[in-house]
C-alpha cells in the first residue's frame, strides 16, 4: 500500500499589488478628466476693461462692446439687430439666445449700471421703452436681450453720448476676432 503523502497547498497568499494599482491609476484618470472639465467650463479668465481717457468727452459706438441675445423673439432677431449694430460701429461679442434661458417682453440691457454710459448709447438705438438691468459686471460689456414685442431698432441711432468734462471711463479690452499671424505686431 502506498502511503498518503501531503499535497502542497495552494498559495493562499492573494496578489494586491495589480489590483491596487488599477483602483489609482483609475482614481488619477477620473481626477484629471474632472479637473479638466471644471477647468473648461468655469474658466476664471475673465475680460478686463482698460481706464481710458475719453477723445472730446463723448462716448461712441466702437468704445462699446455688446453681446446680442435672443430672449424670445422671432428666430433671427438677435443676429439682424448685431448686423445692424455692428454697421453702426459697435463691437459685437456673442449672438445667442438667452443665456438663463429667460423670456423677456419687449428690450432688456443688463450691464455695469442701470445708468452707464454705454447702456445709454444702446439704449439709444432702440425704439420705444427699454428695461435696464445693473449685474456689478467687471468688463463693462453691455447684454441686448430681445424679447416678444421687441419694437425694432431706430433708423438713426444717437451716433454718440456727451460725457462730463474729462471724462475716464473703463472700456472693454476689444481683441481682435482673427488671430494675429506670429512674429507680427498687433499694435
Amino acid at each position: 500500500m502506498s502511503a498518503l503523502q501531503a499535497q502542497p497547498r495552494p498559495h493562499s497568499r492573494i496578489h494586491w499589488r495589480t489590483p491596487i494599482t488599477m483602483v489609482v491609476l483609475l482614481g488619477v484618470l477620473v481626477g484629471g478628466g474632472w479637473w479638466g472639465w471644471n477647468s473648461l467650463t468655469q474658466s476664471s479668465a475673465e475680460p478686463t476693461c482698460v481706464d481710458t481717457q475719453m477723445a472730446n468727452d463723448r462716448l461712441t459706438p466702437k468704445q462699446v462692446s455688446v453681446n446680442v441675445y435672443n430672449g424670445g423673439a422671432k428666430a433671427g432677431t438677435a443676429a439682424a439687430v448685431a448686423k445692424v449694430l455692428t454697421k453702426r460701429g459697435f463691437h459685437v461679442n456673442k449672438i445667442a439666445n438667452e443665456p438663463k434661458g429667460d423670456k423677456v417682453v419687449g428690450v432688456v440691457l443688463r450691464g455695469t449700471t442701470v445708468n452707464a454710459p454705454e447702456m445709454n448709447l444702446i439704449a439709444g438705438q432702440v425704439k420705444g421703452k427699454v428695461k435696464a438691468a445693473a449685474d456689478a459686471r467687471s468688463d463693462h460689456t453691455v447684454d441686448l436681450v430681445v424679447g416678444v414685442g421687441y419694437p425694432g431698432l431706430r433708423d438713426v441711432g444717437i451716433p454718440s453720448i456727451a460725457l462730463p468734462k474729462n471724462s475716464t471711463l473703463c472700456l472693454p479690452s476689444i481683441r481682435p476676432t482673427q488671430p494675429i499671424p506670429s512674429g507680427q505686431n498687433p499694435n
